[in-house]
């Protein structure tokens, strides 16, 4: 069986698992339509991506 070396300090385990958190998406603005989108990405908004309409999308209309 496997045996360790030596006791590892509480401090020194606990510090192992100290960088596991989330991290927020970063978010930038489009800059055809100007709402909000993840970067590198075509904006779901108006589907342009470096300059140019990549995706065809249809406006939603509100009917009430």
């Amino acid at each position: 069986m496997a045996v360790p070396k030596g006791k590892v300090s509480k401090a020194r385990r606990n510090s192992r698992k100290a960088n596991w958190k989330l991290s927020s998406p970063s978010i930038v603005e489009c800059p055809h339509c100007h709402e909000l989108m993840v970067p590198h990405r075509v904006c779901k908004n108006c589907g342009y991506y470096d300059g140019e309409q990549k995706v065809a999308v249809e406006k939603e209309s509100k009917a009430n």
